[in-house]
């Protein structure tokens, strides 16, 4: 028997994410989100631009995330930019943690999305800033590369 499909479900993507940082090992970790949050957050309302993560008493927190309040929300709705608790094994935090101090790494939120059982998943990975030179040399590259397609597709 045929599975139903399913309804895409909301991802919300960092785009500046990727032009600003070199991405060098990523994470899936679940959240700690109210329940006017998660309904929020599957009308597709999030902003990850100006948010990050960050190592605090053996936990890693999502600071800066924006969830604006539900529409339908009464007036026990949520803060918008609260900090969210993230639910990563000790491990995990165990290896990433010395490399936020001594490599001078930083914890970045790629997106934000719902996994095959309903729950809310964000991806973060650890990041090195990149120069503005690394940011030119990336942008000359996919210029070249869509060059390089479209040509393709003439023949």
């Amino acid at each position: 028997m045929a599975k139903p499909q399913q309804k895409s479900t909301p991802r919300v993507r960092n785009k500046k994410a990727t032009h600003q940082f070199e991405l060098l090992e990523k994470f899936e970790c679940g959240i700690v989100l109210t329940g006017t949050e998660v309904k929020s957050l599957r009308a597709g309302g999030c902003s990850l631009d100006e948010s990050y993560a960050r190592h605090k008493d053996g936990e890693i927190w999502l600071i800066g995330c924006n969830i604006p309040p539900y529409s339908h929300g009464s007036d026990t709705n949520h803060e918008p930019t609260r900090a969210r608790k993230l639910l990563l094994h000790k491990q995990q935090i165990r290896k990433i943690a010395p490399k936020l101090k001594t490599q001078g790494l930083t914890l970045v939120p790629v997106d934000i999305h719902f996994n095959e059982r309903g729950l809310a998943k964000v991806t973060i990975a650890l990041a090195k800033g990149k120069k503005q030179t690394d940011k030119r040399q990336d942008l000359k590259k996919k210029d070249a590369k869509r060059d390089m397609d479209r040509a393709m597709r003439r023949r």
